[in-house]
């Protein structure tokens, strides 16, 4: 889909505010450039961060990732129903439908089309790994990979049953620099939660520490600006969410894989090579798995080539930063438009990329009321 905006938006660094209606749910790039946080508040904590909007959309995304050629890849989130599932932006300002129109608006004229994604993830050879948890159709979960060099589908993986059971909501995805495997994080309805292993190889997925309490949420307040967030259940009652594995990362050398429920306290780790032999028994795989840091709820996380991991900080409005070397928690930045953060990853340019999802204002948090306000910005900093 070609851009509502001229190219040489990016070009003149400006961002345009206003929010472009209508577009029949189809996403529209509102503005992109590069604005610093100096003009929009004193709510910053760390000037060294550089804090700086690079684009502006319509609809709320779910996950992000970026090509080597610079592109924005993002999933949009089901929660607020865009027609598109995938939309990526181009360096030069140009928002389309990720990975084609077709595949991208679930219309099944091809032979495959996305349900409703929100992990996604690019690959050390620069494929894109969309992560399809099937949960708009109720159709059968899976993983989507796509060459965006050669414009060409590479492979189609389901998860099926027992890899998946039917509380899955399959929600983000690690994939594996140096083996062919790719983790993901099942919160379920938090007392089933899990992670999932995909051999690449073989196709075939394994649901491991499934119950285990480095996956389990915990029963703590989850308070955004004074207000209880609650979940809309379908007979219309609101109920305190119990959202489990979350947040998702492996290290760069594929070593360990960082993971724990996004309402909880506690970030775990555990060895790739535990996971993926296939002769330990739940028992001994669970006793693999290593306490790492204090964590606020979250949603996501990354790692950049020192170890450290920066985590979204959902309730304080901010990207924080567990230190490799201390292992301690803090806050790396903060900003009163930080709503709900999330999608970190990291661009060519080095800088760390996340963006503001609103999801306590979805209808799924707001007791069926949509009180979202786009734009929905996508922000960048600076790493120590």
């Amino acid at each position: 889909m070609r851009s509502l905006l001229p190219s040489s938006c990016y070009r003149r660094r400006s961002v345009i505010a206003a929010f472009l209606p209508g577009a029949g749910g189809r996403i529209i790039l509102l503005g992109c450039g590069l604005l610093f946080f100096s003009s929009m508040g004193r709510a910053q904590t760390n000037p060294k961060a550089k804090l700086e909007v690079t684009a502006e959309l319509s609809h709320a995304p779910g996950g992000m990732t970026i090509t080597p050629s610079g592109n924005i890849v993002l999933s949009l989130h089901q929660f607020q129903q865009a027609n598109e599932r995938v939309v990526e932006i181009t360096p030069e300002g140009e928002v389309k439908s990720f990975p084609t129109p077709d595949i991208s608006l679930g219309t099944n004229k091809p032979i495959l089309s996305l349900d409703a994604v929100l992990g996604v993830k690019t690959d050390k050879k620069g494929i894109v790994w969309m992560l399809d948890n099937g949960r708009r159709s109720e159709t059968l979960p899976k993983l989507v990979a796509w060459n965006p060099k050669e414009k060409e589908l590479v492979r189609v993986i389901y998860i099926p049953p027992p890899a998946t059971i039917p509380s899955s909501f399959l929600n983000d995805i690690a994939v594996d620099p140096e083996k062919p495997f790719i983790y993901i994080t099942d919160p379920a309805d938090g007392q089933d939660a899990a992670l999932i292993v995909v051999d690449l190889d073989t196709g075939l997925s394994r649901r491991v520490l499934q119950s285990h309490y480095s996956v389990q949420p915990q029963d703590i307040p989850f308070v955004i600006d004074g207000q209880a967030i609650e979940v809309l259940r379908p007979d219309g009652s609101m109920v305190k969410p119990f959202s489990g594995g979350n947040p998702i990362a492996v290290d760069g050398k594929g070593d360990w894989l960082y993971f724990g429920p996004m309402i909880g306290r506690s970030l775990y780790r555990v060895a790739t090579r535990h996971l993926r032999d296939l002769s330990l028994k739940p028992v001994e795989l669970a006793s693999r798995v290593e306490g790492y840091s204090e964590k606020p709820i979250c949603d996501g996380i990354a790692i950049d080539s020192k170890g450290n991991i920066f985590i979204s900080d959902i309730v304080g409005k901010a990207i924080g930063i567990v230190d490799e070397k201390s292992r301690k928690y803090e806050i790396y930045v903060r900003h009163e438009q930080f709503l709900w953060p999330d999608g970190l990853c990291f661009g060519n340019d080095g800088r760390l990329y996340f963006f503001a999802s609103q999801l306590q204002n979805t209808p799924t948090f707001s007791k069926g009321k949509d009180g979202t306000r786009p734009p929905f910005l996508i922000f960048k900093i600076k790493i120590p």
